[in-house]
């Protein structure tokens, strides 16, 4: 599990605890020759909080300048895409399925996230046209904020999907 990973599990069972809300975050242990379906599984009988989301993380600070549809995401034996996998359970169970990207600045800066609706990932990705979300389009998504070193949890905001357009 990654650090991001387990921060996002961690400020989703502080937020359910806080809240009272009935609901709890996971994340599935991972074997070596087992697929799994996604980083982190969100469980509550409450709608807004039934919900898978992918993490990646890309370094800013080494110069990655996209989060690329080849290069970050999988294709197994068969040939099935992760991002077509993760569609297929996502519709199956009935989730809200969201991609969360960790940008990692670099020594000295603050990591920043952001949240992608999953249906707005699975459009892009079966445009012909688009392989790839650069660094300046994943900072138009909803930021995932930081305080004192814990993600605030806010899927309402994040459904909306709002995109900030400058």
């Amino acid at each position: 599990m990654t650090e991001f990973e387990r921060e996002l599990v961690q400020s989703f069972n502080a937020f359910f605890e806080k809240n009272n809300v009935r609901g709890i975050a996971h994340r599935l242990k991972q074997h070596r020759f087992t697929p799994q379906f996604l980083d982190v599984l969100v469980d509550s009988l409450n709608p807004d909080y039934y919900m898978g989301i992918e993490c990646k993380s890309i370094s800013v600070e080494k110069g990655a300048n996209a989060l690329y549809f080849t290069q970050h995401f999988t294709v197994d034996k068969k040939g099935s895409h992760q991002i077509d996998r993760i569609s297929d359970f996502l519709r199956r169970s009935g989730r809200n399925g969201f991609l969360a990207v960790e940008l990692r600045m670099g020594a000295g800066c603050a990591r920043k996230a952001h949240i992608i609706p999953w249906d707005d990932l699975y459009s892009r990705f079966h445009d012909e046209s688009s392989l790839k979300y650069t660094v300046k389009e994943i900072q138009t998504y909803p930021p995932i904020e930081r305080k004192s070193g814990h993600y605030l949890i806010e899927p309402v905001k994040w459904r909306a999907g709002k995109r900030i357009i400058e």
